[in-house]
């Protein structure tokens, strides 16, 4: 943060949002692991990156492709902050153009991580992308959080989006939905993160909403991790 002149205040992320931001990071770097043990020399793709550190923290093995995509302004600082190391992959494109897919191999089982990415997507870009994955892909996993339509309104009231001016459209309430938009994705799970043990630092605000998401089934729609197989 030091490095790039931003002030980072605008931003308005409290502790709360934080904590919730590490914790939704620890649940995907969880399950990239897990798959990555589950089929060595893998792919990953991981879309939207922006400036996040996954492939340090998760520090994939000999053999594993790792492709980084974003915005070609966003890359660019990647490297101006962050090491390389031997198969990793920076690809500077928005994730709808389809050109950049063709730097992926077809023949290899694949997890695709899309955090904090699918609610910016043009309603009718989102099954696009999903479908020329798995089109390209030889197999694998897909997980992204999706938000109901409920849940898109409450984020564009959060601080931090209205700072941004950032705008969110793709609102995903049944995630039986996609199954039926793109043929070859089987929904497995949504994958609940927020643990009692996880969440102990926040404060009795969150704590009191996380109770209840837990367990209002309308409100678990609000915002959850989706993992798809294909």
């Amino acid at each position: 943060m030091r490095k790039i002149d931003y002030d980072f205040s605008h931003l308005k992320v409290d502790t709360n949002l934080g904590i919730g931001l590490a914790i939704r990071a620890k649940t995907y770097d969880v399950r990239v692991q897990d798959f990555i043990a589950r089929n060595p020399g893998a792919i990953v793709l991981h879309l939207g990156c922006g400036l996040d550190t996954r492939i340090f923290r998760v520090d994939p093995p000999e053999g594993v492709e790792w492709f980084d995509v974003d915005f070609p302004d966003v890359i660019a600082l990647r490297r101006k902050l962050y090491p390389s190391r031997d198969h990793y992959h920076l690809v500077g494109s928005s994730v709808t153009d389809p050109d950049w897919l063709a730097e992926v191999p077809r023949n290899r089982p694949a997890v695709v991580v899309m955090e904090g990415l699918t609610p910016y997507l043009p309603v009718e870009e989102g099954p696009r992308l999903l479908s020329r994955l798995v089109a390209h892909l030889a197999g694998g996993e897909l997980m992204f959080d999706a938000y109901s339509r409920f849940g898109l309104k409450m984020l564009r009231l959060n601080p931090t989006i209205r700072a941004t001016g950032a705008e969110v459209h793709w609102a995903i309430d049944d995630p039986q939905v996609l199954e039926r938009a793109v043929p070859k994705l089987r929904f497995v799970d949504d994958i609940s993160a927020y643990s009692a043990e996880r969440t102990a630092h926040m404060g009795w605000s969150a704590k009191l909403f996380i109770g209840l998401w837990r367990h209002i089934p309308a409100l678990r729609k609000v915002g959850r991790i989706l993992r798809y197989r294909f």
